[in-house]
């Protein structure tokens, strides 16, 4: 079955692993709430309590867990994998399936981590496959980048689909600064 997996991890979660496992529980339940039960093929869990899987329909927007914990107050710093591919039929949290698309995610994850990438992305598509490599990445920079305003002023946006002057009017800044 074609699928969409995620893998979240927390960067430097063994310095404070109670912060991470807390960070991680508040992600799994906004997680749980942002997406329509029809997206998601396995519920968000995480591991050790430091890494969040989850398992999406291939058509569902897995942008949408990396946003939200890209820009949620206080979360923790992240390296996101997304994996477009076939994943064995099962029940269960995401923590419990497996499959090749399970497997390329696990090998990502570690060259991410090598390269010390933030996000990166694979689909089945090799020419897609070059263009996520270099834009990817990117894309996960800029948003560690962003500063508590530019989150603040972007969640509203990105996350709940407001217009920019709708976002202003919300936040009572001009829209020029949004």
């Amino acid at each position: 079955m074609l699928a969409a997996v995620l893998f979240g991890d927390v960067i430097r979660s063994r310095r404070d692993s109670v912060a991470a496992t807390a960070w991680l529980r508040t992600l799994t339940a906004d997680l749980a709430e942002a997406y329509p039960a029809s997206d998601v093929l396995a519920s968000f869990e995480f591991t050790q309590g430091d890494e969040l899987q989850g398992l999406l329909v291939a058509t569902a927007d897995p942008t949408r867990a990396i946003l939200r914990a890209a820009l949620l107050p206080d979360g923790s710093p992240m390296r996101w994998v997304v994996v477009s591919g076939e994943v064995d039929p099962g029940r269960g949290p995401a923590t419990q399936r497996s499959g090749p698309a399970f497997i390329a995610a696990r090998e990502r994850l570690a060259m991410a981590a090598a390269r010390r990438e933030l996000l990166a992305a694979v689909s089945e598509d090799p020419t897609a496959d070059a263009l996520l490599d270099v834009l990817a990445p990117l894309l996960g920079e800029l948003l560690a980048d962003l500063t508590k305003r530019q989150r603040e002023i972007a969640w509203p946006i990105l996350v709940e689909g407001l217009r920019r002057s709708e976002a202003a009017e919300r936040l009572q800044v001009s829209r020029a600064t949004v």
